[in-house]
């Protein structure tokens, strides 16, 4: 790992692209591994635009230990060497595919949610918008939140398949792999687009990425650097450059 830390080092923008594999390190599953939730049910219907609006309660019965439980989940510590990353000024940014909010709790300032985020909800009759934590207890006493004003039924302002991406949140990131020389890819499999595209830019660009990752990706043969154990990584990563700065 010798090298992967000389590139890192040697880098003027290090970036990064987190996917679910980071998050399952503070025990939220992810969707496309071994033990992940489509070996369970229906995943796609959870985020499916149509489904949401004919049954809004499997969206809010089978989130809520993902998303609904959040203030029990704790950063893993690849969001907390991000945000100290970044702190150190060796990180410009985190472009995450992950709705948990774990990036933000970790202490991560410079975020782009790509499939956006459950801190906000729209009514879907008025627009009137709720915060997490005033949504959050009625999903977690099994109920569908509805709006104070009209009753309408809340939708949490994550990106369900159906919807575009968040406005300004894709040209941002786009704009960020245009700066950057190094990439950090870190528990993504590359598959769902359009975010899977990003690491393109990057290369195009005349960067690198880093590939850290328990499953194989499609760029695995663009990669500087490639390893499967994002934990082990994090760990040499956190005392090499703690000890440097």
């Amino acid at each position: 790992m010798v090298e992967i830390l000389r590139t890192i080092i040697e880098s003027r923008y290090v970036i990064a692209f987190t996917g679910a594999g980071v998050s399952t390190l503070s025990g939220i599953p992810d969707f496309r591994g071994k033990n992940g939730l489509y070996t369970k049910f229906d995943a796609d219907r959870i985020f499916d635009l149509a489904y949401f609006r004919t049954d809004p309660s499997f969206y809010y019965t089978h989130a809520r230990d993902l998303i609904y439980a959040s203030t029990e989940r704790r950063p893993s510590i690849v969001h907390e060497f991000l945000a100290e990353m970044e702190t150190m000024g060796k990180l410009r940014a985190v472009i995450t595919q992950n709705i948990d909010m774990l990036h933000g709790k970790a202490g991560s300032r410079r975020v782009i949610e790509l499939h956006g985020s459950p801190r906000t909800h729209t009514c879907m009759e008025c627009g009137r918008k709720y915060g997490y934590e005033d949504v959050a207890p009625t999903v977690r006493l099994g109920n569908v939140p509805r709006c104070g004003g009209c009753i309408g039924i809340l939708k949490p302002d994550i990106t369900f398949f159906g919807e575009m991406l968040p406005r300004g949140a894709l040209e941002e990131a786009v704009e960020e792999c245009g700066k950057a020389d190094l990439m950090m890819i870190l528990g993504s499999s590359l598959v769902v687009q359009p975010a899977a595209s990003l690491p393109g830019y990057v290369i195009d660009n005349g960067g690198k990425i880093i590939i850290v990752n328990d499953a194989d990706t499609p760029l695995d043969g663009y990669a500087e650097h490639r390893l499967h154990d994002l934990e082990t990584f994090f760990v040499y990563l956190r005392d090499q450059l703690t000890a440097r700065s």
